[in-house]
């Protein structure tokens, strides 16, 4: 197991997290400068936001989900481990 992994996933989760609620911040901002109610300045730019971060963090939203799939990869190995251990089958690192 790749121990540099999970802080590079735990990493990228912030940022993309971040990153999302900064534009939703941002639009909302703009909107009440125009003299939107801030509920709905927030309400519309959370909508908004959802497609237009897609496009512009797609990258990192594609780190995310492979970082994501890789460690339920691990996790299903290990547990996979455990059992054939609990089984009392050999698995191939104690062979």
């Amino acid at each position: 197991m790749d121990q540099g992994s999970k802080p590079n996933l735990a990493r990228d989760i912030v940022l993309y997290t971040a990153a999302r609620f900064g534009m939703v911040a941002a639009v909302a901002a703009v909107l009440m400068l125009v003299h939107v109610p801030a509920l709905v300045a927030l309400a519309v730019s959370v909508v908004v936001v959802m497609p237009l971060s897609m496009l512009v963090f797609g990258p990192l939203r594609r780190r995310v989900a492979v970082g994501m799939a890789e460690r339920a990869a691990e996790r299903r190995e290990r547990r996979e481990e455990l059992r054939a251990q609990l089984r009392g089958e050999r698995t191939s690192e104690a062979q």
